[in-house]
């Protein structure tokens, strides 16, 4: 039990990688707060998981939200000792057909929500002296520019960026600050992501899901059980000497 009386507050964790990280940090003892903008998904990962989970609304782009959703955290378990930023939002289009409406839905969600749970999240720990730990999710679209992917690459560029300014700010107060950079992983999230390209690129349904899938040295799409050893990783004691790092979990579609 290497989470044993650790609580974790999880954003965007009614469904996918979040959900499956609550589902794992359950199994290594932690309590675990499902945030997420659908409450009812959310509700039923909770009543699915049993007592060791709460559900809780929280919209990432609203502090208000945010300061609300940390406060019902702290009055259920306690303290949070665990922060996963894992809400995010995905875009594409060719450069010439950004709008600016896309660039800020896009950073107020992947970039500004990060920020400021991430802000409220340590203020409370500084305030309780919680060794805590902070996990943000980037992507491999943050360590180089794609095509057809400007906004979400740079906003999870960005995302790198911050892990780095906050992780060695947050050291001081024992606050470990780290990312992990997933690469293409399966889920339902890539039935939108494969609609964009197959709008954008002339591809029928499902040939850019089996191009990437391809593409992956190991030799198929991740799963989000893939980033759980990760995930549980960062979040234990083993990493208390681990600051301001992103980690690659991609199959070695990326090296760095």
């Amino acid at each position: 039990m290497r989470l044993s009386g650790k609580t974790a507050l999880i954003t965007g964790a009614a469904r996918g990688i979040g959900l499956t990280f609550a589902k794992a940090y359950v199994a290594e003892g932690a309590r675990v707060a499902i945030a997420d903008i659908d409450i009812e998904r959310a509700q039923a990962a909770a009543a699915d998981i049993g007592e060791m989970a709460i559900a809780l609304h929280m919209d990432v782009t609203n502090q208000n939200s945010i300061d609300v959703a940390i406060a019902k955290t702290i009055e259920s378990f306690g303290q949070i000792d665990i922060l996963i930023n894992n809400a995010a939002l995905f875009s594409a289009a060719p450069i010439v057909d950004i709008t600016r409406q896309d660039y800020t839905r896009v950073f107020e969600i992947n970039v500004a929500g990060t920020l400021f749970t991430l802000q409220a999240v340590a203020r409370h720990m500084i305030d309780r002296g919680v060794k805590g730990r902070i996990i943000n999710m980037a992507s491999q679209a943050g360590r180089r520019g794609e095509s057809l992917v400007a906004v979400y690459c740079a906003s999870k560029a960005s995302v790198i960026s911050l892990t780095q300014s906050a992780g060695l700010n947050l050291i001081e107060h024992g606050i470990n600050v780290n990312a992990i950079a997933p690469g293409v992983v399966d889920g339902d999230h890539w039935d939108g992501v494969d609609a964009f390209f197959a709008k954008y690129e002339g591809k029928e349904p499902g040939q850019k899901k089996r191009e990437v899938a391809a593409a992956v040295p190991f030799g198929r799409m991740g799963t989000a059980e893939d980033l759980t050893g990760m995930a549980v990783f960062l979040a234990s004691d083993e990493a208390s000497y681990v600051v301001a790092q992103t980690y690659n979990v991609d199959g070695g579609n990326w090296m760095s």
